[in-house]
């Protein structure tokens, strides 16, 4: 029986790297510091998940229908198989909060170049938005 490799230290939490490789035919070894793929350290119930996610090309109704389970918990475990790859989770809530940030932006420096406030208010403004 052959074991998956973990993909973080039991320590400290850190993703590990594989340092050896062989073969198991002729033992021929290498040995250096490579990375696993992204999916490789995905836990089994994410790559469980994927692999649902690609047999069903995407379709979250067909996940649903599959895995018996609701429409949020589909985007949720979505979700948590993007983080997972490392790429960052963008919902519609905080799409919508940057968007007004950048209004705001916009508005104080609008305000500094009519002369309303000063360079140094607009720099404090912004720094707290």
């Amino acid at each position: 029986m052959k074991y998956k490799a973990p993909g973080k230290c039991p320590v400290c939490g850190e993703k590990l790297s594989i340092t050896r490789l062989g073969c198991p035919k002729c033992s021929t070894s290498i040995e250096g510091d490579f990375q696993p793929c992204e999916f490789c350290r995905l836990p089994e119930d994410d790559l469980d998940f994927v692999k649902i996610f690609i047999k069903c090309r995407g379709n979250i109704k067909d996940v649903e229908k599959e895995l018996g389970i609701s429409y949020p918990t589909v985007r949720g475990k979505l979700d948590n198989v993007i983080k997972g790859l490392g790429f960052e989770v963008t919902t519609k809530e905080s799409a919508k909060e940057k968007e007004l940030k950048e209004a705001a932006k916009e508005e104080i420096l609008e305000q500094l170049s009519r002369g309303e406030i000063s360079a140094k208010q607009a720099t404090e403004k912004i720094k707290n938005l």
